[in-house]
C-alpha cells in the first residue's frame, strides 16, 4: 500500500510538473510589443522590362542595399520604411536575317543589356501570423539616377556560300532626359528571422508607371515597359 501511494505521489507530482512547464512554455513570446530597430539590408535583384516574355535570356542580374527602420504598430503588425540602392533593368537579345539578294544573306545580331539605376523609397506593412516569419506589402517610389545600353551588335553576311561574320561592341549612357525621373511600383513579399538579428527576405515589386518620359510623345509610339524585379537578400536588425 506505501508503495502504491508513493507510485501515486509520484505521478501526481509529474502531472503538477509538468502542467506547469506546459503553461509556461505555452505563454506567446509574440504577445509582446518589440521596440523600434534600425537595420541593414542588402541581396540580388533580377529583373526584366515587363513586354519581355518570361525567360533566362532576359532577365537581368543586380543588386540591392540599404537600410530601414521596423517600426511595430501591434504584436501582430509594423510598418518598415526603407531607402534602398536598387539595380534594374534587362537584356534583350534580337535575331533579325534579311535575303538582299538569291544567294546573298545579311543576318544581324543584338545582344544589349539596358541597365537602370535607382534610390527607392518602399514603405511595408508586415504581417506576422508567427513570431519569426512575416508577409509584406506596400508602395515603393524610385528616384532615377543613371543608366546604361552595353552589348554588341554581330553581322553576319553570307554570299553564294561564303561566310563572314563582323562584331561591334557599345556601352552608351542613358540620356536621363529619357527616363521618367519618379517610378512608382507596388511590393510584395516575405520573410523570416533565424535570430533576432538575422533574416532573409523575398520581394516582388511591380512597376505602376511608365519608364520611358513619352512626354511629347504620340500616343502609338510610347514606350510602355515597367520594371519588374524579384529581389531576395539578408536583413540584420540592430
Amino acid at each position: 500500500m506505501n508503495k502504491l501511494f508513493l507510485g501515486l505521489a509520484i505521478v501526481a507530482g509529474s502531472l503538477v510538473f509538468a502542467q506547469e512547464t506546459k503553461t509556461v512554455t505555452a505563454a506567446p513570446i509574440n504577445k509582446v510589443k518589440e521596440p523600434v530597430r534600425f537595420g541593414i539590408k542588402g541581396g540580388l535583384n533580377v529583373s526584366q522590362f515587363s513586354e519581355q516574355q518570361l525567360n533566362t535570356k532576359s532577365l537581368k542580374p543586380g543588386f540591392n542595399a540599404g537600410v530601414f527602420v521596423n517600426i511595430p504598430l501591434s504584436e501582430k503588425f509594423a510598418i518598415q520604411p526603407e531607402v534602398m540602392y536598387n539595380q534594374l533593368g534587362a537584356k534583350s537579345v534580337t535575331n533579325f536575317t534579311e535575303t538582299v539578294s538569291g544567294n546573298t544573306s545579311v543576318k544581324i545580331k543584338d545582344d544589349f543589356t539596358t541597365s537602370l539605376n535607382y534610390i527607392s523609397v518602399p514603405v511595408m506593412l508586415h504581417m506576422k501570423p508567427a513570431h519569426n516569419f512575416y508577409i509584406e506589402a506596400g508602395p515603393e517610389i524610385s528616384y532615377f539616377m543613371n543608366g546604361k545600353n552595353t552589348g554588341e551588335t554581330t553581322v553576319t553576311t553570307t554570299i553564294a556560300g561564303n561566310t563572314t561574320t563582323e562584331t561591334v561592341s557599345e556601352s552608351k549612357s542613358i540620356e536621363k532626359d529619357q527616363i521618367k525621373k519618379l517610378n512608382l511600383g507596388f511590393g510584395l513579399g516575405l520573410g523570416y528571422y533565424f535570430t533576432p538579428n538575422l533574416g532573409i527576405n523575398a520581394r516582388y515589386v511591380n512597376s505602376l508607371t511608365h519608364i520611358a518620359n513619352n512626354s511629347g510623345v504620340a500616343e502609338q509610339d510610347k514606350d510602355i515597359n515597367t520594371n519588374r524585379v524579384f529581389q531576395i537578400g539578408l536583413n540584420y536588425k540592430f
